[in-house]
């Protein structure tokens, strides 16, 4: 007669305790590093959970460091991507209950909790408990379809994205500047990066995304098609992709394939696909979208083109600044093109033309092109952004203002 024991995967209280305080010892050691300026637009605490995502290594857990730090010092705080952790699963919340209520704090802060089953459950329980939460998580889903029907109402979310413009030049004590622009749009704002400015953090950085976010969180089993689509993306940015052409060039067999592969690629942070503005949902669906990456420093180092293409970047880096502002990003193209048009929580949008260097050769392109869109909006304004050139132009009572990088990023 045979017997079939099986096995639970759950750790001691006792062993979960020593991680616990073993995470509090090593993040008091932390050097608190640049204050980010996304503390300063960050609710205080309440029955409403913080929920902040972004991409892998853009300073998620430094930032629950530093609001660990100025407000709230007595927190517990748990990595969830701890390796004494793997064998975490949602029967060991119980033990972490047991630990929460011998620490007497009633501020919890969660790093990375999404990867374990049901946390959505636990941390409602948190919060009917009376018990102020923070979350992080490097993942889009964060912020919709994960949190599902148990934290409807019951969140505050937000969006952590690497260094700014603003936020490098104060890190490396660098003024405003054409110069310090140039150094930004090669670096990007990886912090790590622009710290030790050696190029293996971002190619290691790269593939984990593509393993750890995408491959192993949604069983991904082409990984060799989805590497590849990644580099090809991160070596055309600015440009116009559709999921047909993609399944061509990669001879994939459904476009659905395709398209969710560009799905967990916009979940994870990793690219931003902007779609052409039309007031149909539907020509916005069909019509084909602008690639953009989460860092400049990242194409420089993955990228496969053997171009500088600096004028791609330059729009690169314009978009992301746009990003940490507006979700509603589009691009315009009727007879000419604009290159943004952004809209915040009025209905008024912000028409942005970028172009690394105005020439006499590409002026009437611009040009036509924002003063097309202004006409298109009935706007007055408009401003078309340069890496260092400052003009003015005006048309049929519009305006467009010609700005420099340097001053617009910082605007």
């Amino acid at each position: 007669m045979y017997f079939y024991i099986k096995h639970f995967n759950m750790l001691l209280k006792s062993t979960l305790n020593r991680i616990v305080e073993a995470q509090r010892i090593n993040l008091n050691q932390k050097d608190i590093g640049l204050m980010r300026e996304a503390l300063k637009k960050y609710p205080g605490l309440s029955s409403h959970a913080l929920i902040v995502s972004g991409v892998r290594r853009c300073g998620k857990s430094t930032l629950l460091f530093q609001l660990l730090h100025s407000k709230y010092k007595n927190a517990l705080y748990l990595n969830f991507e701890d390796p004494r952790l793997y064998e975490f699963d949602k029967n060991d919340f119980l033990r972490l209950d047991s630990i929460i209520s011998e620490s007497n704090s009633k501020i919890l802060f969660f790093d990375e909790i999404q990867i374990i089953t049901e946390w959505e459950r636990y941390i409602r329980q948190k919060l009917d408990e009376g018990f102020n939460v923070v979350v992080t998580g490097s993942n889009a889903t964060l912020l919709s379809r994960e949190l599902g029907t148990r934290l409807t109402g019951r969140h505050i979310t937000k969006e952590l994205f690497p260094f700014s413009y603003r936020e490098f030049c104060s890190y490396k004590k660098l003024r405003f500047s054409a110069k310090s622009l140039s150094g930004y749009l090669v670096t990007g704002g990886f912090p790590e990066y622009v710290k030790r400015n050696e190029d293996d953090i971002l190619s290691s950085l790269l593939e984990d995304i593509l393993i750890r976010d995408i491959t192993v969180r949604y069983g991904v089993r082409d990984v060799k098609t989805l590497q590849r689509l990644a580099l090809y993306l991160i070596s055309n940015i600015g440009n116009l992709i559709t999921g047909n052409k993609l399944k061509t060039l990669f001879e994939v067999g459904a476009t659905s394939t395709i398209m969710e592969y560009l799905s967990h690629f916009e979940y994870s942070y990793l690219f931003h696909f902007v779609p052409k503005f039309s007031y149909s949902l539907r020509k916005q669906m069909v019509n084909p979208r602008k690639v953009y990456a989460i860092d400049t420093g990242m194409v420089n180092v993955n990228s496969a083109s053997f171009t500088e293409d600096s004028g791609r970047k330059f729009e690169n880096l314009i978009f992301l600044h746009l990003r940490r502002k507006y979700k509603d990003i589009y691009y315009f193209s009727e007879k000419g093109e604009c290159d943004f048009i952004s809209y915040g929580r009025k209905e008024i949008p912000e028409i942005i033309q970028v172009c690394y260097n105005l020439n006499q050769d590409n002026l009437d392109r611009e040009l036509n092109g924002i003063f097309e869109a202004l006409t298109f909006f009935n706007l007055k304004t408009g401003t078309l952004v340069t890496f260092n050139q400052k003009d003015r132009f005006q048309r049929n009572g519009m305006t467009v203002h010609v700005v420099p990088g340097y001053d617009y990023l910082v605007s």
